[in-house]
């Protein structure tokens, strides 16, 4: 077993030590939030980003590949003046090579109403060859309801007889 610099077991190694781990991968990923480019390009190419309640206020939550979340995630910074993620707002709770689980808390202002949002998330990240694989967030859509529409949760739909806060062939 050769050991040289160069060498086919050198490449390996050197990808291994290179390779990024879920909570790298988070971190980085809240790091680039509003930008979608710098977010997506963390993605593997058939990664997709979940928020899975914002069915139940009628908005699309499955997005996959990286143009997709590029969009969704260049969104936000239509939405909200300074949305991001502060270090000290972002909290492991549990942390594996492949896979994170966080919360993570915004402090951003609504454009349209100009309401302050303090905006609590959580997310479990899957990791694969050093890129997202998923990311599966959490948010409370009444907030950003309250934040983002004039008439807060008064402009939402009414309401239907069967409501699901997830899709219907929602699976985790």
């Amino acid at each position: 077993m050769s050991w040289r610099v160069g060498g086919a077991r050198d490449a390996g190694f050197r990808k291994a030590i290179t390779m990024k781990d879920a909570k790298t991968l988070l971190v980085e990923f809240l790091a680039a939030v509003t930008h979608g480019q710098d977010a997506a390009a963390l993605f593997a190419e058939d990664g997709a980003l979940e928020l899975p309640f914002l069915h139940s206020v009628g908005i699309a939550w499955r997005h996959r590949g990286r143009q997709a979340i590029s969009e969704l995630q260049a969104s936000l910074a239509g939405l909200y003046l300074n949305f991001g993620f502060p270090p000290e707002d972002i909290h492991v709770l549990i942390d594996t090579p492949e896979q994170v689980f966080a919360e993570y808390m915004t402090h951003t202002t609504a454009k349209a109403t100009g309401r302050t949002l303090h905006h609590l998330f959580a997310a479990r990240l899957v990791a694969e060859n050093g890129r997202i694989k998923l990311v599966r967030e959490s948010l409370n859509v009444v907030a950003a309801a309250q934040a983002l529409l004039p008439g807060g949760v008064n402009d939402l739909p009414d309401p239907e007889n069967e409501i699901f806060s997830v899709p219907p062939d929602y699976r985790s």
